[in-house]
């Protein structure tokens, strides 16, 4: 689990810097479509740690990030209801760049393009340290999710489904 390599900053590792965080960065082989599993397994940890960030929208195409567990998928009606619209889906790869900045598989929730409003699964932040995308993809950096909350004014949910 060490960190291989300093990657080149980011505007996620530049917004982190810019508020004072203490991370540590991780660099994997990225695979596509391999998701969480992947990066959990390259670095030796766990996937329920792994924090991947979803761009999503609602019924008036307004887009908002997710943050789950990487062994965990988000029920969109879940959400929905506990965020008061009356549906979610995931944005389009185009419409998530468009919006993020990033690349998908490589989206951060920090340093975005827009600020958007930002939901974090509520069992995340009771983790010691999360793993969450450094905004390229095979980069993760870890933080302690309390920083979440701080830097992002997220919002709790409880919106996991297995």
């Amino acid at each position: 689990m060490s960190k291989k390599e300093h990657v080149s900053e980011t505007p996620a590792t530049a917004f982190l810097k810019k508020h004072g965080v203490n991370y540590t960065e991780h660099v994997y082989t990225y695979e596509e479509h391999g998701g969480t599993a992947v990066s959990a397994r390259e670095l030796g940890v766990a996937e329920h740690a792994v924090v991947k960030t979803l761009v999503m929208e609602d019924e008036a195409k307004r887009p908002f990030i997710v943050l789950m567990h990487g062994d965990r998928k988000v029920s969109t009606k879940n959400l929905a209801r506990q965020i008061g619209v009356k549906k979610v889906e995931p944005c389009t790869p185009e419409a998530a760049n468009r919006h993020s900045g990033y690349l998908v598989g490589g989206t951060s929730p920090f340093g975005t393009r827009k600020r958007l409003p930002v939901y974090v699964e509520k069992s995340v932040l009771d983790l010691e340290r999360i793993y969450i995308n450094g905004g390229r993809r095979g980069y993760l950096v870890a933080i302690p999710p309390g920083e979440l909350l701080r830097l992002l004014a997220a919002k709790s949910v409880e919106v996991a489904a297995t």
